[in-house]
């Protein structure tokens, strides 16, 4: 493996242990969102610029998971498996679990060294 794909490994690794972690945070913010304006008898206002952001991020997110499929799908069945998901999750925790412990706390993620999508602004 070239070392230019390696690199696109990793940070595709690292991308999918913080992906649900994100996904659970915008869900829990839609949520608190729906149920505050629900209560409130208030509709938030939706803007043109907030639908082209919601749809580069929908298209951003289909790139994400099928460089992740792609990742995954040992068999390149087109699918992913419960066995080839629980076993790429596996080797994810092993190689972030520094000390072995059998345990990830927050210095061994801290130091998986996670680089934002976006890459780093200069």
């Amino acid at each position: 493996m070239n070392r230019l794909s390696g690199m696109t490994l990793l940070k595709t690794r690292k991308m999918l242990l913080v992906a649900p972690l994100a996904a659970a945070l915008a869900a829990g913010g839609a949520w608190m969102g729906t149920a505050t304006a629900q209560n409130s008898g208030a509709v938030p206002p939706a803007s043109s610029a907030d639908a082209k952001r919601k749809e580069k991020q929908v298209v951003a997110g289909e790139a994400e998971a099928k460089q992740l499929l792609l990742l995954m799908d040992r068999d390149q069945s087109g699918k992913v498996s419960k066995q080839e998901f629980m076993g790429f999750m596996e080797a994810e925790f092993n190689r972030l679990d520094i000390n072995k412990d059998g345990e990830l706390d927050v210095n061994e993620l801290i130091q998986s060294k996670f680089v934002p999508r976006g890459g780093v602004h200069r």
